[in-house]
């Protein structure tokens, strides 16, 4: 039976996919005038030097399409948890568009690190290379195998599971795409549990319960610590989800973490599933811009194939950025864990610094 904790979520975040694809609500689109305002923007910031990493809201004015951000960060948080920007003409900004993405993520939300060494925006491409051993961040499984990290995967052509990353919401432009593949895959991470919890409301409980993630060199020296936290979590009657197997799978190969019983792995699978049934699928253009709230929704990505032999800067690439939202929601007390703080609005998310790099 079903605990007041554990009881189905309803709104405009618990879509199917099905009925998502054609829905209007999530679609938005540049204007002359809004290119305009942007090319403003980034000469305002050009004129003052400022490399696109220092450049603050202020920094980077606009005016004109602050509305419409801010409909999207309602769309974001209190709607269906995704909103899509399109029409950015990324070749016409040439070398000044780290400055536009990176201002467009200032006015909807505050950008937070994504690796130890103070990362505010990612390149999500194929980097053909071991990534774990450049960065230092391999694991080695119980039977001697090495275990590839989240990060690795992400920086790789390989598919990629359903997952959330650790901010409230993570945003994505697409400046090329495969010619092959590299599809979005979205999911309600709500209809999923409401899912779950008509079907199998013993395995959505077992969600609700503390499971083992290996931080996997998230933080510096972080690669033999774990940490426990419920894949699902509900407080005021928001619904939050964190997820992603591939940390879990990481913490069964640690010595002093506790074995995942049968139940418990037949309930990611399931997830799995739901996921896979639920989902719609997108694949994004050039100038696409994709804002995906952690809370609510899980995202993968199909394998895919890039040009044969195409250099790194003509590859399938996408600039990613992590953003602590001023509007969002609260958390359960007990994800301090990996939010830090779970406050409404609350700056929180990303990858904590070293001290010595966050005192400079």
């Amino acid at each position: 039976m079903a605990t007041a904790e554990h009881e189905m979520v309803t709104g405009a975040c618990a879509w199917h996919g099905e009925n998502m694809v054609e829905n209007p609500r999530w679609r938005f689109a540049l204007s002359g005038e809004d290119i305009t305002e942007l090319q403003a923007a980034l000469a305002s910031v050009r004129q003052q030097g400022l490399p696109w990493d220092q450049i603050r809201k202020a920094d980077f004015p606009l005016a004109g399409l602050a509305g419409k951000l801010d409909e999207m960060a309602v769309e974001l948080e209190d709607g269906s948890g995704l909103a899509n920007l399109s029409g950015l003409p990324v070749e016409a900004f040439g070398d000044g568009l780290r400055h536009v993405w990176y201002g467009i993520g200032l006015h909807l939300g505050l950008p937070v690190y994504q690796d130890c060494n103070g990362l505010l925006m990612r390149d999500i491409q194929d980097e053909s290379e071991d990534t774990d051993a450049v960065l230092g961040h391999r694991l080695t499984a119980r039977d001697g195998s090495t275990f590839k990290s989240s990060k690795a995967r992400t920086l790789s052509n390989a598919l990629l599971r359903f997952h959330t990353d650790r901010a409230d919401v993570v945003g994505l432009l697409c400046l090329r795409q495969a010619p092959v593949g590299g599809i979005s895959r979205i999911a309600s991470s709500v209809a999923v549990h409401n899912m779950m919890l008509e079907r199998r409301p013993d395995l959505a409980a077992l969600l609700y319960e503390p499971v083992y993630r290996a931080r996997l060199g998230e933080e510096r020296g972080g690669e033999l610590l774990s940490y426990a936290l419920s894949v699902f979590g509900q407080r005021k009657g928001r619904f939050t989800s964190h997820y992603s197997r591939t940390y879990v799978e990481a913490a069964q190969e640690m010595l002093d973490v506790p074995r995942m019983d049968d139940q418990q792995w037949q309930a990611l699978d399931m997830l799995q599933d739901l996921a896979e049934e639920l989902c719609m699928e997108m694949t994004m253009q050039p100038g696409d811009m994709q804002f995906i709230n952690n809370h609510v929704i899980y995202h993968a990505r199909s394998a895919y194939e890039d040009h044969p032999g195409a250099p790194l800067d003509q590859r399938r690439c996408l600039h990613r950025l992590w953003l602590a939202m001023p509007n969002s929601r609260a958390l359960p007390e007990d994800h301090g864990v990996l939010w830090g703080a779970v406050a409404a609005g609350a700056r929180r998310g990303g990858i904590v610094q070293p001290l010595s790099a966050a005192n400079n």
